[in-house]
Parts: structure tokens; C-alpha cells; sequence
């Protein structure tokens, strides 16, 4: 079949796309890759088609009331999205990603390569023509109205209406499609299907079969679950389909198997999605107000949200007061530091609402303390590095909830601030640079003991002094600042030398003050100073260095960087780490590969991040001179 046909299709809506296949993942450099490949006459591969009555079809982006059949991609729709997009310059009624990958792709009637707009080096550059204008316009418009090739010489403008006529051939080029039918192929056999020929590629997870299984009976269940991520992503928390449909799950069925949502008759699952993203914000609500963990960096534990969710249903839709909503508030905390579902998620999922179901929070304390012996936080539960430790939420936690306060204006950190002060940002108490020096490990270096939060001007106050020179002067301007940080007082410690005893010291504070926070929560006498205004997203150590790297490479063109990012596993969606910054399609994009900048990272983490194809640079001076290899083109 030719593209074209292919194309002409999905016009049509005789090929779409079923609800089970995930959004659009292509980058600039996999499209630039395809179209090399067609105008070379290379190989693409063929696509697979599932053709079954369009009565029966669940697709994305067009009406299910349609007669006759209908071909669902099951293999090919990065590329039939992308043909699409260019040759029609318009992404087809079932795309769901981002248009950016395939919009604005050139190619040199000279050099013959593709390269995506840069308007430094293209405008007013008849050498660079725009490929989707000339797949809509045809050859034949396309060069009657542009009067400039006919400028050229003889020889070299038959050389240039060849390449353009080869180029707007690729529409033309025949590929194979291989087609499967039958009464048979169920939705279960062709997801199966779909996984057996991506082998290479991402396969579906468990959440992506019961969302396709719920697809086929309520298409739009899809774009709804969408906008409720949505909704929380503007509130600064990023979920994933899998999780939200893990709490539908629990509200709906009380398990964790995927298998139970079989059984849920459509309009219990129309209700029920309603309700559940009801409950998850209300959890999200409670966890912000009385926690201060009130953004995606500093929420742990996730999968316990559904547990809470289904305590929330258990007791029609609400806390019964305010001791029992605590009490489920420390069960959250113990869940997250002791990382109750990073192991066999389903396993302890299953367990955890059995036992809210059958003893409420008792009974989910009473599996916690049968997993750990006990709950007592101790000195070196502190002892994880990097801002991806497990420990780390609850260094932000005890900052929010128990009145630490400012070095540089002596403000209580939790309390509503506006302004310049509207922000953290998280600070070495022992400078980088000084440790280093003196011969301590990156790990030490890093160490959660070390962090403390700061606002903007008090951290840019500091800089890198060591504490033996400013405690001092922020203990006589502000007495008590420093104890209220979780500083030890015996000033000898607060020197490099003694840096080791200086960890051991504080973690022992921080240990102290979190087993306070948790007797306070579960016995009701914690007070209303656990409930705090939110405040900004907090930012990474080393911001301020972090941030003009990415000021100064996007004035110089490059794309502009992510700041404290999320890495996950593309198959388990899985949080690797929180990167510093992040380039997801490159310095320049469609042109260089992902990079990422991990200041903290431990070899784990890094070696993580290169299997997934980042370049991974542990240095901000090093990514300077790695754009400073790279010549410079400006990206749209």
C-alpha cells in the first residue's frame, strides 16, 4: 500500500488508532531519521492493521457510530503519526503527544539532508525548502510558486526540481501492511499481539490492557482520566495513567489486580472515576495543609494514596475528625520512610486494603509494625545522600510543620511569605567546593544531614563559607536560628575537620524531632502549627548556578532546560532521580541527544540515566563545553 493510501485513510477514518496504544514519544532526530531513510529509499518497515468492525472498535479521536470496519494500528503509529504530520501539517484527529517533534521540518535542495526550522540559518534561504508545504501543495504548485529556483542556472535548477520532485515521491513509496482479522482476536489476543511485535519497543503494562479493556465499553474514559491529570499537574503533582487507574481500582474493587476492574459494569466505573478523583484530592489536600508536602519533588509514597482513598470511601468520602485523620497522616509518613510499596507494589497494595478494609487505620498499623518490628526513627535513618534519598521529603516536612526559620531574616520558614521570599531553595550547610577539598566522598558531600532549606537571598548570602564563619554571625543576628534547623549547638563541631561528627550530631536531632512530629500526629496533640500555607516549589542545591547555565545556553540558542526534572523507567514507570536539569530532546532538538545534569547523583543513578539514552553530565562547566562543541543553531 502507498503512504498516500495510508494517509488517505486516516482521513477517512477507515485506519485509526485503538485506545490501548500510548501517545505520540517520537523526538526531532527520530523524524529527521524516517524521512532520511524514505528519500534514500531505505527501508521503514512495514505496519500491522487490526481489522474488526467498527461497531466493536474502541479508537482515539473519532466518532465510534461509524458502519463497516476499521483498521487499528497495531504496529507503525510513531511513523504513520509522523507521516501524517508532515506531509499533511497537521497532526491526525488521534494524535495525542507533542506536534513540536514533526512541525517545521526542512530539507536543502543542495546538501539534501533535513533539519527542523532555525530561522538564523533558513529565512529568506531558498536552499531550504519546507517539506509539509510541499507535500500539500504537490510539486508542481509548490515550484510555479516559488519563482526563485527558476533563478538558478540550467544545470543546477534540473538538479534541484529532481530533489524536490524525489522528495515530494516519498508519498508514493509502497510499504507493506500485514493485516489481522477474525472473530478470534479479541482485544486480549490482539494485545498481545501489539506486545509480541514491539518486543523492541515499550510494551503495554497491566494498566495499559484494563485501560484498553475499559475503552472498549466507554471510549472516553481515556481523555477524562486526562483531565484529571491534568488538573493536578497544575498543582504541581505528576501522575500516570497506571496511578490514577490503580486508585480507581482500589475505590472500586478494594484489590490491587488489574483483574477485578473486569467485573465493574461501565456506569460504576463513569461514578466511580468521578469519586475516586474526588478522594485523591482530597488526600492531596490534607497530605499539603497538615504535612507541607505540597509538590511533586517532596511526595512520597505514592501508591499509599490509594489505600487512603479507600479509607476516604469507607467512611463516605471524609475524615470522621481530626484525630483519625491524623492517625491516617502517620501511617502515610511511616509508609514513606520505610518505603512500604517500593518492593512487590500489588503484593502490599493487596495486603493494605484488605486490612483497611477489615481494621481501618489500625489494621494498616498493625501490618506496618508487623513488616518492621517497630516504627522509631533513628539516627541513621538520616543517613541517605542526594535529594532522591528516601529521607529527604521528610527534611522538607519537619521544615514546613515545626518552625524552622530563615539564617538571613530570622522568618519562620512554614508561615505564608510573598515576594522574594516566596521561595526555597535548598542549601549545603557545609559548602561543596570545601568538602571536596578537604578529600570527602560525593556521598558525604550530598548527605541529607547537610541540606537545610533557605530562602533565595539567605542562600545567595552564604554562598560557600564555611559554617564556622557565618553560624556564628546568623546565632547573634537571630538567636535560636540555628537550633531551629536542627543545628548542633556544640560549636566544635562546625568545623570541615569534625564534618563526619557534625552529620552523626544532626541526624540525631532530626531523628529526635520526627519521632516527636509522629507520637504528636497519632496521639492528637500535634497543633495547628502543623497547617502552613503552601509555599513555592523548592529548588535544587546549587540553583542559582544551575539556572543561569540554562539562561546562558538558551540565549545562545539552545533549548531551554528543565529544572529539577523527574527521570522515570520508560517500561515501570519507575522514579530513577530528580535530575538538576534535564534537555529531554537535546541542546538542540531533533539534532543532539538527551542530556541530563545530575550534581548528586550515586553510580546507580547514573548508569540508569546512560541506559536510557541520556548523556549524563555530573558538572555544570561540563555541559558548557559541551554546547561549546556543538555548533551553534539556533531552535525555534
Amino acid at each position: 500500500m502507498k503512504l498516500s493510501t495510508i494517509l488517505d485513510q486516516i482521513d477517512s477514518q477507515d485506519m485509526a488508532l485503538p485506545e490501548f496504544q500510548r501517545g505520540y514519544v517520537w523526538n526531532r532526530q527520530q523524524v529527521r531519521s524516517l524521512f532520511t531513510s524514505l528519500y534514500k529509499g531505505y527501508p521503514i518497515g512495514g505496519f500491522m492493521t487490526w481489522n474488526t468492525h467498527s461497531a466493536a472498535a474502541r479508537t482515539r479521536g473519532q466518532e465510534s457510530d461509524r458502519e463497516g470496519s476499521v483498521k487499528l494500528l497495531l504496529d507503525g503509529q510513531q511513523r504513520a503519526t509522523t507521516l501524517y504530520g508532515v506531509m499533511r501539517g497537521t497532526p491526525p484527529k488521534f494524535f495525542e503527544g507533542n506536534a513540536q517533534a514533526f512541525t517545521d521540518l526542512y530539507f536543502h535542495v543542495h546538501d539534501e539532508v533535513f533539519e527542523f526550522y532555525a530561522p538564523v540559518k533558513m529565512k529568506d534561504n531558498p536552499s531550504w525548502i519546507n517539506v509539509s508545504e510541499l507535500m500539500v501543495k504537490g510539486v508542481e504548485r509548490y515550484l510555479s510558486s516559488h519563482s526563485d529556483i527558476a533563478a538558478l542556472g540550467p544545470v543546477e535548477m534540473l538538479k534541484v526540481m529532481a530533489r524536490i520532485t524525489k522528495l515530494g515521491d516519498i508519498q508514493h513509496r509502497d510499504v507493506h501492511i500485514e493485516e489481522v482479522s477474525g472473530a478470534d482476536k479479541t482485544v486480549d489476543v490482539v494485545v498481545d499481539i501489539f506486545n509480541r511485535v514491539n518486543s523492541g519497543g515499550t510494551k503495554l503494562s497491566k494498566g495499559d490492557l484494563a485501560l484498553a479493556k475499559i475503552c472498549a465499553s466507554w471510549p472516553e474514559a481515556r481523555a477524562e482520566m486526562n483531565g484529571h491529570r491534568e488538573r493536578w499537574a497544575a498543582a504541581g503533582y505528576k501522575f500516570s495513567l497506571e496511578w490514577l487507574l490503580r486508585n480507581v481500582n482500589a475505590v472500586l474493587t478494594g484489590e490491587a489486580l488489574f483483574t477485578a476492574l473486569a467485573r465493574v459494569p461501565e456506569e460504576d466505573l463513569r461514578s466511580g472515576l468521578k469519586e475516586t478523583a474526588n478522594l485523591v484530592s482530597i488526600v492531596l489536600d490534607v497530605i499539603a495543609a497538615r504535612l507541607g508536602l505540597d509538590f511533586d519533588r517532596v511526595f512520597p509514597a505514592r501508591f499509599a494514596v490509594p489505600i487512603m482513598a479507600r479509607y476516604l470511601h469507607n467512611n463516605g468520602g471524609r475524615f470522621p475528625n481530626a484525630g483519625e485523620r491524623d492517625r491516617l497522616l502517620t501511617w502515610y509518613i511511616h509508609a514513606a520512610m520505610w518505603g512500604r510499596f517500593a518492593g512487590s507494589t500489588e503484593s502490599y497494595l493487596n495486603v493494605d486494603l484488605k486490612a483497611v478494609d477489615e481494621g481501618g487505620i489500625e489494621g494498616l498499623m498493625s501490618q506496618m509494625l508487623r513488616t518492621r518490628g517497630d516504627l522509631i526513627v533513628r539516627e541513621a535513618d538520616f543517613g541517605g545522600n542526594t535529594l532522591g534519598a528516601r529521607f529527604y521529603p521528610m527534611l522538607y516536612l519537619l521544615t514546613r510543620t515545626q518552625g524552622a526559620k530563615d539564617f538571613t531574616t530570622g522568618i519562620a520558614l512554614s508561615a505564608h511569605m510573598l515576594g522574594r521570599n516566596s521561595s526555597l531553595q535548598v542549601h549545603h550547610i557545609f559548602p561543596k567546593a570545601r568538602l571536596y577539598e578537604a578529600g570527602y566522598t560525593k556521598e558525604e558531600v550530598n548527605a541529607v544531614a547537610n541540606y537545610c532549606f533557605l530562602t533565595q537571598d539567605a542562600n545567595l548570602d552564604i554562598t560557600d563559607r564555611d559554617p564556622a564563619e557565618y553560624f556564628p554571625a546568623v546565632e547573634s543576628a537571630f538567636p535560636g536560628a540555628l537550633a531551629s534547623q536542627w543545628v548542633p549547638q556544640d560549636k566544635t563541631l562546625w568545623t570541615i575537620d569534625r564534618y563526619k561528627e557534625f552529620l552523626a550530631a544532626r541526624r540525631q536531632l532530626l531523628a529526635d524531632a520526627m519521632n516527636r512530629v509522629l507520637e504528636e500526629l497519632w496521639n492528637g496533640t500535634a497543633g495547628a502549627d502543623l497547617e502552613r500555607s503552601a509555599l513555592a516549589p523548592v529548588t535544587a542545591g546549587s540553583i542559582a548556578g544551575v539556572q543561569e547555565l540554562i539562561q546562558d545556553l538558551a540565549a545562545r540558542g539552545f533549548a531551554e532546560g528543565e529544572v529539577d526534572s523527574e527521570v522515570r523507567d520508560h517500561e515501570s514507570d519507575e522514579l530513577i532521580c530528580v535530575v538538576e536539569a534535564k534537555w529531554s530532546d537535546g541542546l538542540q532538538p531533533g539534532m543532539t541527544p538527551p542530556l541530563v545534569l545530575e550534581l548528586d547523583g550515586n553510580g546507580e543513578e547514573l548508569n540508569r540515566l546512560a541506559s536510557l539514552g541520556y548523556l549524563v553530565f555530573t558538572d555544570i562547566e561540563a555541559v558548557r563545553e559541551h554546547a561549546g562543541d556543538i555548533e551553534l543553531t539556533p531552535v525555534p
